[in-house]
């Protein structure tokens, strides 16, 4: 039995009451869907910025009645500290994913960014702080490596930012190592490394390029592609990140705590093998594209490889990916063609 397999039994049998920040988000949704098919009590936090009433309709129908009645719903701001300390109330655990995600987001607007990641994350921290929350366990980012050029990335050798929204997650672990140092308060924070899955929303400016991609070729639209397409990133499907958090946020580990981890799966993935492995599952999905990709310019910003090292967190917390890209791919596109293809 693995240490999640673990964990999911001793939840199912002692229910606790969490927090899920950006509940309505598409890594929130796939939290909060989780901890409501274990039994959870789960407390839900969003403004709908970035998120969808109809990813808190799609949880609804996959859980029982009595599941639903566990979770409830608070519309709020993270940049509202009242919004947090009526969020965090009796809470046992709190998963922070709320967040204004996106390089070119920030770049376009880097003082929402700022607002939000870096003004609304120390609302969250100081309300868990006063709660006295048992575990805060937070969406950090692999921007944080920023011009590092060693690969795999490990947690401890970091590069300095390329784009403000690395800087904010970077403030991030910042100020959750002051805490812990100041207040005692420690915490977890989770290196997400291009998360991808159900959910995840296709449209808007600053769509992520799985979706992004997977609706385009739906549509039988042109695919773009930044730069030559051998830049390469170590994609995560959404299964192995909600893995990570439930296992950062009830770790018994003492040394586990007050530390980041890299969230991935520790492989790499160009552009162009990505394009194809998207095409290729939506034909097993009965959707032809026949198209070749539009290559432009690298977009600015970003970095040109990314890999992780996923040892610490498989050593101190007990994780392991359970989905690989191709495996992550083939659900993902499911979900997609079914999603989309009424649109």
């Amino acid at each position: 039995m693995t240490q999640y397999q673990k964990t999911q039994q001793d939840l199912v049998a002692t229910p606790k009451t969490w927090l899920v920040t950006g509940v309505a988000g598409f890594i929130g949704s796939n939290l909060l869907e989780t901890l409501l098919k274990l039994n959870q009590t789960v407390v839900g936090l969003d403004n709908f910025a970035t998120g969808y009433q109809k990813n808190l309709d799609e949880v609804q129908s996959l859980v029982s009645n009595e599941q639903w009645r566990r979770f409830s719903f608070i519309e709020g701001d993270i940049r509202n500290f009242a919004d947090c300390q009526q969020a965090c109330s009796g809470v046992d655990y709190v998963l922070h994913q709320a967040a204004l995600g996106s390089v070119p987001r920030s770049l376009a607007d880097p003082i929402t960014t700022n607002e939000v990641n870096i003004s609304g994350f120390l609302n969250m921290l100081t309300a868990a702080r006063d709660a006295e929350v048992k575990s805060f366990t937070y969406a950090a980012s692999s921007s944080t490596y920023g011009d590092h050029p060693g690969l795999p990335k490990v947690e401890d050798k970091i590069g300095k930012p390329l784009s403000p929204y690395a800087v904010t997650k970077y403030v991030n672990e910042l100020y959750a190592d002051v805490f812990a140092r100041s207040y005692g308060f420690k915490s977890v924070g989770l290196r997400y490394f291009n998360v991808f899955g159900r959910r995840q929303d296709p449209d808007g400016a600053y769509a992520a390029v799985i979706p992004k991609w997977t609706a385009a070729m739906i549509k039988n639209d042109t695919v773009f592609i930044n730069g030559d397409g051998e830049t390469s990133r170590d994609f995560c499907y959404i299964e192995n990140t909600v893995q990570a958090n439930i296992l950062a946020a009830t770790t018994q580990n003492e040394d586990a705590t007050n530390q980041v981890y890299n969230v991935a799966v520790g492989d790499r993935t160009t552009l162009n093998e990505l394009f194809n492995a998207i095409k290729s599952a939506l034909a097993d999905n009965g959707v032809t594209y026949e198209q070749e990709p539009t290559y432009r310019d690298f977009r600015p910003g970003d970095v040109r490889h990314s890999q992780a090292d996923v040892s610490k967190a498989n050593s101190l917390l007990g994780y392991e990916p359970k989905f690989n890209i191709s495996q992550g791919i083939n659900e993902a596109m499911a979900w997609y063609v079914k999603s989309l293809s009424n649109k």
